[in-house]
């Protein structure tokens, strides 16, 4: 299962714990036991601390196995052979099981301990996913924290009975205690925030009670990063407020044109934009959206759960998300046959037939992925041609398993009411209505700016867009933007990122000239201005 350099890493890994630790496989005769006895027996003689029991009387889903402490109650288990994606989950299960000290902020954890009642959370995720990987991890490190928390991942693609049993159409999916919990990429914050009643309002008043900032930058995408970066640097009070730092590149899956770093994912990259952003003093308050600003010499920036936070200036850089078709049947049956990340999704319509609307080079090149892994792919367009990059082009049309179906506008997704079996479109050129059975469809038509919030505040371009100078200055004074969400053309990281320390550096010169134009106010009387 591991070849020797993978097995020499991970022996150097190993070497990190420091407290005995078993691992008990739940196995039957199946060749995915095997394989899975396989690579727990390969890591067992990688550590003198680790142990192996097998065993085949329980009634636990097989193949899966339980990492815990002897004596100690069996909080983490994957129902998984967990390669790909999820062999770093694995690694990080076992090193903090084995007391290998957890990442993690010690309010968080306080919060963790404290929670009152029993958990037991349930993550469906494929090997191929790369948003998984951080629901899972987060789950693992609650259920080391609280004894009353068991956290299970599943592969669906090992499991299909039971995805189909409850209808999972999307990953990560999570239940909680048997019931829907939450689909999609989450932090630990945000769980915490769903299961922890008080948490909000806790964490509102401790916001509200923060003194005000120089620069507050509200998105921590490449850009709020790269301007916090800039203005922690000017040794000035910074601030990062996010719904989730690392923005959508946490969507994203391979990053291959950012200068100087050759190739690396989404979310590592996002990991790498947090490490350097913490290593200066910046406050970053994640989990936390944004829902008005206020203008003024002081200006506000309130948060949906009520906090309050004010700064001298403000850097905007609240991105974009994926653009929806809007038509009926998309909201009604998202992660139901509808979804967005072919890389994470695409599994699970293993053999089936789907189709991917758009017709760029996101759509084209999730096409080209999905048809090594379902039956039939069918890509529309809306315009008369593919607007793909010829390389891409030439690839797709040599796939004998998909469809283009150009000059096509998308009227409706059909269901049964739990899934999806259909999509309905008119031919632009015919004006004739036809209808594609199918059981997915991905969505990818561009992005939107994650601007509504801000709408009668600043200055917005008829796509939402936050209208900016060649400063990053907006329409109001004191506020900057940076990023996907303003009118600066071609959206791209690296481009987000010199555009969020240009606002930064801006917002910086800003602080300069408003405090001379203070200390002129004040010496109107003849008295010498300070140098």
């Amino acid at each position: 299962m591991l070849d020797a350099n993978l097995k020499t890493q991970l022996q150097a890994y190993l070497e990190k714990i420091v407290q005995p630790i078993e691992i008990v496989a739940s196995l039957d005769g199946s060749d995915k036991s095997r394989e899975l006895q396989e690579l727990l027996q390969e890591i067992v003689v990688l550590s003198n601390k680790i142990t192996l029991i097998e065993r085949t009387d329980d009634d636990e889903r097989k193949p899966s196995f339980v990492i815990k402490r002897p004596d100690a109650h069996a909080g983490i288990q994957f129902a998984a052979i967990p390669m790909g994606h999820e062999f770093t989950s694995l690694v990080l299960a076992l090193l903090q099981t084995g007391g290998h000290p957890l990442k993690i902020e010690e309010s968080v954890a306080e919060q963790i301990r404290n929670l009152d009642g029993d958990y037991v959370f349930e993550t469906y995720m494929s090997l191929s996913c790369h948003n998984c990987p951080e629901v899972v991890q987060a789950l693992n490190v609650m259920a080391l924290l609280n004894p009353r928390i068991r956290a299970v991942t599943i592969d669906g693609g090992l499991f299909q009975d039971e995805v189909k049993q409850r209808d999972i159409m999307a990953v990560p999916t999570t239940f909680l205690n048997g019931e829907p919990f939450e689909s999609g990429r989450v932090s630990i914050e945000q769980i915490l925030a769903k299961i922890d009643k008080g948490g909000d309002t806790r964490k509102a008043a401790e916001l509200s009670k923060k003194d005000p900032f120089d620069v507050l930058i509200v998105g921590g995408g490449p850009a709020g990063a790269a301007a916090a970066i800039y203005a922690a640097r000017k040794g000035i009070r910074t601030g990062v407020v996010a719904e989730r730092f690392g923005g959508q590149v946490l969507d994203t899956l391979s990053i291959e044109n950012f200068v100087s770093v050759q190739e690396t994912d989404g979310p590592k990259f996002a990991v790498a934009l947090e490490q350097h952003v913490r290593a200066y003093d910046v406050d970053i308050m994640n989990v936390q959206q944004a829902a008005e600003l206020v203008p003024g010499k002081t200006i506000e920036i309130k948060l949906k759960n009520g906090a309050s936070l004010k700064s001298k200036t403000v850097i905007l850089a609240t991105g974009a998300r994926w653009r929806t078709i809007d038509v009926p049947g998309e909201a009604e049956y998202r992660n139901h046959g509808v979804a967005y990340c072919p890389h994470c999704d695409g599994p699970l319509f293993k053999g089936k037939r789907v189709a991917v609307i758009g017709g760029g080079n996101s759509g084209v090149e999730a096409a080209i992925d999905l048809a090594g892994i379902v039956g039939h792919v069918t890509l529309f367009e809306f315009a008369p041609e593919l607007r793909a990059d010829a390389v891409l082009q030439k690839k797709l049309y040599s796939l004998a398993n998909v469809t283009v179906i150009t000059s096509a506008q998308t009227t409706e997704i059909t269901g049964d009411g739990k899934r999806v079996n259909g999509i309905v479109y008119t031919d632009r050129k015919s004006e004739e209505t036809k209808t594609v059975e199918l059981e997915g469809v991905f969505i990818q038509i561009g992005l939107v700016p994650n601007t509504e919030w801000l709408k009668g505040t600043v200055a917005l371009s008829r796509h939402g867009e936050i209208e900016v100078d060649a400063h990053g200055r907006t329409s109001v004074p004191g506020v900057f933007a940076a990023g996907d969400v303003t009118t600066v053309p071609y959206k791209q990281i690296v481009i987000a990122v010199g555009e969020g320390a240009k606002a930064s550096l801006s917002a910086f010169d800003h602080l300069i000239r408003s405090s001379v134009d203070d200390d002129i106010v004040a010496t109107k009387s003849g008295e010498t201005i300070p140098a």
